[in-house]
């Protein structure tokens, strides 16, 4: 991934061991609680920062939850990076990337389902929409992906839509080792690649075509 530059990459942070350590401490919280002022100040209290709480997150949990998914981003590139994957196929490395990025999640399934209902209350539509963005952005980077046309943007999109749809799944999914959701992921990215098939196949057919009438 040379030439590159890692998306997401904060500033270095004096207070990043202490704001760490409230959130995941939240985010074990927040399976009871929820993502809420009083899970924060209950979760600040266990870890001794109930000082620090609102100059950490001075946007309250949903602050926490940007903060939380920033970090899972960067976790699971620097897995990828660790992980060697070039040598992989593209539909493996997104899988491998996918899997991790979910993986990274903290708090547990129920601690995540009530963070997503937090975010898709309509005043926190846009954070959600720049989380996610920021995930499958992540995603293909981590991928090695350095496309900058067109298709920077609709691979964007339909990974947004197998992250989306596997990170729910995977919720529900009470089998051993999650197996039944990275099962559901394959399938989803035979989907997308069946389709990326498709729309190569019919350009190629429409370029045949203009060439056929040009002569």
């Amino acid at each position: 991934m040379e030439g590159m530059d890692a998306p997401n990459k904060p500033d270095w942070d004096p207070d990043s061991a202490l704001r760490d350590r409230l959130a995941e401490t939240l985010a074990a919280e927040a399976a009871f609680s929820g993502w809420s002022q009083t899970a924060l100040r209950a979760a600040a209290e266990q870890i001794g920062a109930l000082a620090d709480a609102e100059r950490l997150f001075p946007g309250g949990p949903v602050d926490v939850l940007a903060h939380l998914s920033g970090r899972a981003d960067r976790r699971t590139v620097e897995a990828m990076e660790t992980a060697g994957v070039a040598a992989l196929k593209i539909r493996e490395r997104i899988k491998v990337a996918v899997r991790l990025r979910i993986e990274n999640t903290v708090g547990g399934k129920e601690s995540v389902r009530r963070g997503l209902a937090l975010l898709a209350l309509p005043f926190n539509g846009p954070l959600a929409l720049k989380l996610l963005y920021r995930t499958v952005d992540a995603t293909w980077y981590a991928a090695g992906d350095t496309s900058t046309d067109f298709n920077f943007y609709t691979k964007r999109a339909t990974l947004a839509g197998v992250f989306s749809s596997t990170l729910l799944y995977w919720l529900n999914d009470r089998s051993e080792g999650n197996e039944a959701t990275w099962a559901f992921l394959d399938r989803r990215i035979d989907d997308v690649m069946r389709f990326e098939k498709w729309k190569a196949d019919v350009s190629s057919w429409r370029g045949s075509r203009r060439f056929s009438t040009r002569r």
